[in-house]
């Protein structure tokens, strides 16, 4: 069965989804939120809050976007030619992909003490830890769970198929 167009269902029957490709899709969907950043990041004081909560936001709305060259995935899987499906078979939506992504986003909630001189320096830093930890038991479980799907899709009721195009 063929993927349908923008909109409609998808059966979530098909099998897992190549954990190579998955790599590479991260990795090329980690490119806006590392450029946005890092740019960002370099205006004193206020920037790096900007930009990390501008990256955390990409992360959990990448899958949702009605981008007409992406097909509601990022575009890391479209490139890689992967969707994130709905295991109900409905059409993806802004609120699935930000329940689905929002482990990837823990280390976001850093970015709003990162300001605070001092303190906030020592909240921030447990948070980036936990951020990463999660960001780490993500990945492991994407790749090792027999469906591929990590605690957010567990909890969005989501997981990632090959797409064929």
């Amino acid at each position: 069965m063929g993927v349908p167009e923008s909109g409609m269902p998808v059966a979530p029957s098909a099998g897992k989804a190549d954990a190579g490709k998955r790599i590479v899709a991260a990795l090329i969907d980690a490119i806006p939120a590392i450029i946005v950043g890092f740019v960002l990041g370099l205006i004193p004081f206020i920037g790096g809050l900007i930009g990390g909560l501008l990256a955390g936001a990409w992360w959990l709305v990448r899958d949702g976007l009605e981008l007409e060259f992406a097909d509601k995935r990022s575009p890391g899987k479209k490139i890689m030619k992967l969707r994130p499906v709905r295991l109900d078979g409905q059409p993806m939506t802004m609120e699935v992909s930000i329940k689905r992504n929002l482990p990837l986003a823990v280390y976001c909630v850093g970015y709003l003490f990162w300001v605070i001189p001092v303190l906030g320096w020592l909240v921030s830093l447990p948070i980036f830890a936990i951020g990463a930890i999660v960001s780490l038991i993500e990945a492991v479980l994407a790749l090792t769970d027999p469906e591929g799907r990590r605690m957010g899709d567990k909890y969005a009721g989501t997981k990632v198929i090959e797409a064929g195009s």
